[in-house]
C-alpha cells in the first residue's frame, strides 16, 4: 500500500500527449488551446469613441470656448471625420472613431445642445477623455492569449476578434467508462431488493464532459471469462478505460485478476487513504491505462477528482493551476494512519478566507450525501485531531 503522493507521482509518470487538432473556434468552449493567439492589429484599432457625446479641441476649451457649432454626426462604423474648426465640434457616436483635429469628448449628459450649437456645461474636462487610445490594450503582433488556457467564453470572444475561425486544441483521449457487478440494473429499470441503479458510471462520464471528452460506457457482469473476453477488446481500442468496482479481495473482485492475465501492468493497488483504499492503476503495453477505482460511489468519486482529473489536465496540456486551500471551519478527529478525504460545504467568511465545513455522512457508499458538500477536503496523516482554522488543499466538484 502507497502513500497519496507516491500515487500521483505514478500517475503524472504516466502522462500522455495525445496530439492536436483543428476545430471550429464555436465548438472549442471547454477544451486546452495547443497555439499563442496574436493580436493581428492593435487593440482598439483606433482611437475609440467610449460614450455618445460631443467631439472638440480640448485647447479651445482651455481658451474659455463653451460653445461650439455642429459640423455633423460621427456614427460607429463611419469613416474617421476631420475636425474642420477648432471653433466647432463634431456629434460622435460610442464605438466610433475620434475624429482628427479633436482631441477630447464630453458625453451628452454634460451638454446642451440648440439648433446647430452646442454648449458645454461644465467647468473641467480632461485632455483624451472618453477616448479609448489606439494601441492601449494591446500592440499588433502581441501575444493576447496563451497556449494551455482552458477556452472559455472570453478567449472564444478575443480569438474572434483576431479573425480565428479555427483553434488549435489538444485531442482528447477515447475513453471507456465500465461498471461491474451482477447487482447493478440500468437507470430506467426497477431494481429488486437485491439490486440498486447503475450510477457511477454517470457521475463519472458528466465529470469528463467538463473536458469535452464524449466517454463511452459499458457494463461487465461478475464473470472471469467474460470479463477476460471483453476487457481485451476494450483494450485495443480505447486509449484510457475507467472502471467502477470489482478491485477490492472480494471473491468476486476479478478484475485484477483479469487485467493482469492481459498483460495490463500493475503500477500499484491501495492507497493508505479513506476513502478510496482499493483503487488499481496499470498500462496496457500498448499505452492504454486502466484507473480502476473502487465501486463504492463516494471512492470512485474521489478518486477521480484527487489522480484522474490532474493526469488528465496535464495529458492535456492545461497550464499550471494554483490549488485552493480552505480553514477547517469545524474540527476533525480521525485516527487511522490514512490520508482522509473528508466531504465539506465551502463558505467565505468575513475576511474572504474559504471555510470548509465538514458534512457527516454514512461512510464511501453514501452519495447522496455529497449534493449535500461542494468538494473534499485532504486531511494528511500524522495526528488525530485537526483544529478549526488550520488550512488543507479542497478538491471541488461543483
Amino acid at each position: 500500500m502507497i502513500t497519496v503522493e507516491e500515487a500521483l507521482r505514478l500517475i503524472k509518470n504516466q502522462t500522455t500527449d495525445y496530439g492536436t487538432e483543428e476545430i471550429e473556434l464555436k465548438h472549442s468552449i471547454g477544451r486546452i488551446l495547443q497555439e499563442t493567439v496574436v493580436a493581428d492589429r492593435d487593440f482598439p484599432p483606433y482611437n475609440r469613441v467610449t460614450m455618445d457625446g460631443i467631439a472638440f479641441q480640448y485647447e479651445a476649451f482651455e481658451n474659455g470656448r463653451m460653445t461650439f457649432e455642429i459640423e455633423g454626426v460621427a456614427a460607429a462604423g463611419a469613416a474617421q471625420f476631420t475636425l474642420s474648426s477648432s471653433d466647432n465640434c463634431l456629434e460622435v457616436m460610442t464605438g466610433s472613431i475620434m475624429p482628427l483635429q479633436a482631441d477630447v469628448v464630453v458625453r451628452y449628459e454634460d451638454v446642451e445642445i440648440e439648433g446647430n450649437l452646442a454648449t458645454v456645461l461644465v467647468d473641467r474636462i480632461k485632455l483624451r477623455q472618453n477616448v479609448h487610445g489606439k494601441g492601449t490594450d494591446r500592440r499588433a503582433k502581441s501575444e493576447i492569449i496563451s497556449k494551455g488556457v482552458m477556452i472559455s467564453p472570453a478567449e472564444i470572444g478575443v480569438a474572434a476578434s483576431v479573425g480565428k475561425a479555427k483553434v488549435k486544441v489538444s485531442k482528447v483521449p477515447r475513453v471507456l467508462i465500465i461498471s461491474t457487478g451482477d447487482e447493478l440494473v440500468e437507470v430506467h429499470e426497477t431494481p429488486e431488493a437485491h439490486q440498486i441503479r447503475r450510477s457511477n458510471v454517470f457521475l463519472l462520464q458528466t465529470t469528463l464532459q467538463h473536458y469535452k471528452i464524449d466517454a463511452d460506457t459499458a457494463h461487465l457482469n461478475d464473470d472471469l471469462k467474460t470479463i477476460k473476453t471483453s476487457l481485451a477488446l476494450f483494450l485495443e481500442n480505447y486509449d484510457l478505460i475507467v472502471m467502477s468496482g470489482g478491485v477490492s479481495k472480494g471473491k468476486f473482485d476479478f478484475l485484477p485478476e483479469a487485467l493482469t492475465a492481459l498483460g495490463v501492468e500493475k503500477h500499484f493497488h491501495k492507497i493508505k487513504q479513506r476513502p478510496g483504499k482499493p483503487f488499481w492503476f496499470g498500462k496496457h503495453p500498448k499505452g492504454t491505462l486502466v484507473f480502476a477505482l473502487p465501486g463504492n460511489p463516494v471512492s470512485s468519486f474521489l478518486c477521480t477528482h484527487r489522480y484522474l482529473m490532474p493526469w488528465l489536465k496535464d495529458s492535456l496540456g492545461l497550464k499550471y493551476q494554483t490549488p485552493i486551500t480552505a480553514a477547517l471551519a469545524a474540527p476533525i478527529n480521525f485516527k487511522p494512519d490514512l490520508t482522509y478525504f473528508a466531504q465539506v460545504k465551502l463558505t467565505s467568511g468575513a475576511d474572504g478566507k474559504l471555510l470548509a465545513h465538514p458534512t457527516e455522512g454514512n461512510g464511501s457508499g453514501d452519495f447522496a450525501n455529497l449534493v449535500d458538500a461542494d468538494a473534499f477536503i485532504e486531511i494528511p496523516r500524522g495526528k488525530d485531531l485537526f483544529e478549526v482554522g488550520e488550512v488543507y488543499p479542497v478538491y471541488l466538484y461543483r
